[in-house]
């Protein structure tokens, strides 16, 4: 199991100001060792109960609240990994545990009996939680990020853009799902993540783009975007 605390804030910010803030931040900043030229492509199949209580926990903006999630990064990657986020006040607790990809084929159908053969606490409270509290797969996202560090304070900051999803298909691995928009295509998302305070001269870089604070996460994004179409 790998373990992170840190804060987190979102925010929305238009094309434009996310093309100047990459230049920006290149310079000052290390990029991701994933990045390459164009960034990356992350893919999350998220679970939550029959009644959404993780999704409505968010949109409540409940002080203690979670979402469990499998993340994989290509269709033909050969594993995933299952990652559980809880919000403990100011702070993001993330931990997770790497899936062979026939183990994450099966938590995609709902099955959680591949985390019994893993000889970790995690794995056995994940299917705990799962199994008693019937958590089932409920919305694929999909989008792009290129991301810089910093050293001091472990500070990452993200450009997610391109943001799609479905909650048609959970098959993680599929290389066709039906996706639909889940945010404007002349919009992205700014993640600003870090440990303690975020140091001086990356916070005025970010001070130099309008963005408006965002309060829901991606996943709940994508499930109001689809309940909006059933009213």
């Amino acid at each position: 199991m790998n373990e992170v605390l840190r804060q987190e804030k979102k925010y929305a910010i238009n094309l434009s100001d996310g093309a100047v803030l990459r230049r920006r931040l290149g310079a000052v900043m290390h990029g991701d060792a994933h990045n390459g030229p164009q960034g990356y492509t992350i893919r999350s199949l998220y679970f939550d109960t029959p009644d959404d209580q993780d999704f409505h926990d968010k949109l409540d903006g409940l002080e203690l609240r979670r979402k469990l999630r499998l993340r994989t990064y290509s269709p033909r990657s050969d594993f995933a990994m299952l990652e559980m986020k809880q919000k403990e006040g100011p702070y993001q607790r993330k931990r997770s545990l790497r899936l062979g990809r026939e183990e994450a084929q099966r938590l995609c159908l709902g099955d959680y009996r591949p985390l019994l053969a893993h000889d970790d606490p995690f794995a056995a409270e994940c299917y705990g939680l799962m199994h008693c509290r019937c958590y089932q797969p409920r919305a694929v996202v999909e989008y792009h990020r290129q991301a810089y560090v910093a050293r001091e304070n472990h500070i990452r900051i993200t450009l997610d853009s391109r943001i799609i999803a479905t909650e048609s298909s959970f098959s993680l691995f599929s290389g066709q799902l039906p996706m639909y928009p889940v945010l404007d295509p002349f919009h992205m998302v700014l993640e600003v993540k870090y440990n303690g305070f975020l140091l001086s001269y990356i916070k005025d870089l970010l001070n130099l783009v309008e963005r408006s604070e965002l309060s829901v996460s991606k996943y709940c994004l994508a499930r109001s975007v689809s309940l909006s179409m059933q009213d």
